[in-house]
């Protein structure tokens, strides 16, 4: 039987609720204990030049395995 890692991060995907996530991570085996907001980035070309810009924020769980 493989063992399964004691620490996962589960990202809330696109047209899913943060629910169907926590649903995900409990089918999984995982239960969470972290939440964390990361910025997803995109380029836009301002006078001339590439910058970096916040496109949206994506949730993501950090879930323990449950014994």
């Amino acid at each position: 039987m493989e063992k399964k890692p004691s620490k996962k991060k589960f990202a809330v995907e696109a047209g899913e609720s943060i629910s169907d996530c926590l649903d995900r991570m409990e089918k999984e085996g995982y239960t969470p204990v972290r939440r964390m907001e990361e910025p997803v980035f995109h380029e836009v070309k301002r006078n001339g030049r590439l910058e970096p810009e916040v496109k949206e924020q994506r949730i993501v769980f950090e879930g323990k395995i449950i014994k």
